[in-house]
């Protein structure tokens, strides 16, 4: 494609010559689990996130996971608790309640932002439910403030699925800041992405960082001694040390993400695309520019025709997939439209103005026939 969706190599070769000097520190430091780069990077994270504090884990479905494990162990959950969640979102924010023997009990979207609608919420509140869990959805902030007041009402647990939120801000506090606890991804197309697979849990409650620091080590908090029946699951020292890198681009690769977003938003143009809506620019990290097309798949064929890549982010919700079959009796109207019309731009810290400009000239071109 001559404007691929996102260059990941080209964003990583900015800083070729940083990651390249990190990456040798670690090598000559014959240290690579648990180490001096995980202790640098969870505390500069945690300041970066406006936290106490910030656990290293291998992945995001592990951060989620963990918080949930996390505050099982500590007794604020327990098995068949129900935990309220967006039917439209990825996968990992089921899987992580399902894999702990929770429920997963999902809820339409606010139609203008995709994100969780406090109304829908409030009205599946329950009897067995305990948890909130908010999706910061392709990188803008959830209602925190009305989905906070709800946790507060009904003492329930307001947890932050951010694994695409990362740097998105509101009233002078980040993404992780909001909720209880909060789960970042560190997956190489993220905003801030890792050179692997990474993850992290964000948190002002010291025990329950405690907690999730002693179960990603099997359970131990010394060496040999296992308190729980944990898992393998540490952010290594390779993936420490370059993330400290990029972490320092952070904000400037998201105000140029959002200098894109404004170029889309001023100049796609078309009665048959919908551009998404924004509350305040300053909540918008835009992980994803999403739009949504009643003509969605022939909206790709002509952006494709036209050298443009884009993806569907995501086609089937998980209420919908193979894995949750048990969940084919839940009906969510508004989830199911949007997934058959949403399609996500070329987005990213280096796409061009001119790369920008072909996207916004392919769209206002389409010709949609019903």
């Amino acid at each position: 494609m001559d404007v691929p969706f996102l260059n990941v190599r080209e964003g990583n070769a900015r800083y070729a010559d940083e990651l390249k000097a990190a990456a040798a520190r670690v090598i000559d430091s014959g240290w690579y689990v648990l180490g001096d780069e995980l202790d640098g990077f969870e505390r500069e994270f945690a300041a970066y996130c406006g936290v106490r504090h910030a656990v290293g884990v291998g992945n995001g479905l592990d951060a989620l996971s963990l918080i949930l494990r996390g505050y099982k162990e500590l007794g604020a959950l327990e098995e068949g608790d129900e935990v309220i969640v967006p039917g439209n979102t990825f996968i990992a924010s089921f899987l992580a309640i399902t894999e702990n023997r929770l429920v997963a009990v999902p809820v339409e979207p606010d139609p203008a932002s995709f994100n969780m609608d406090p109304v829908c919420v409030e009205a599946a509140i329950g009897p067995r439910t305990r948890a909130i869990m908010a999706v910061h959805l392709y990188g803008q902030l959830a209602d925190m403030p009305a989905l906070a007041a709800l946790a507060r009402r009904y003492k329930l647990l307001l947890i932050e699925d951010a694994a695409q939120a990362h740097g998105a801000m509101s009233v002078g506090r980040k993404a992780g800041a909001f909720g209880d606890a909060a789960a970042f991804s560190f997956f190489p197309t993220k905003n801030l992405g890792a050179l692997g697979d990474g993850g992290a849990v964000v948190t002002d409650n010291a025990l329950l960082a405690k907690r999730i620091a002693a179960l990603r080590n099997y359970g131990s908090d010394v060496k040999y001694h296992h308190l729980f029946q944990g898992l393998n699951s540490r952010l290594d020292e390779m993936q420490a040390a370059l993330l400290r890198v990029k972490l320092r681009y952070l904000d400037a690769d998201i105000a140029w993400r959002r200098r894109v977003a404004y170029r889309y938003r001023e100049g796609i143009l078309h009665s048959h695309i919908e551009l998404p809506a924004v509350a305040r620019e300053e909540q918008h990290a835009w992980h994803l520019f999403v739009v949504r097309c009643p003509y969605r798949d022939a909206l790709k064929h002509h952006l494709q025709a036209h050298g443009i890549q884009s993806q569907v982010h995501y086609p089937i919700p998980p209420h919908r997939q193979p894995a949750y079959a048990c969940l084919r009796e839940i009906h969510l109207p508004l989830t199911e439209q949007l997934h058959d019309e949403i399609l996500s731009l070329p987005m990213g810290p280096t796409l061009s103005d001119d790369a920008a400009d072909r996207v916004i000239e392919a769209c206002r071109r389409f010709e949609c026939h019903a």
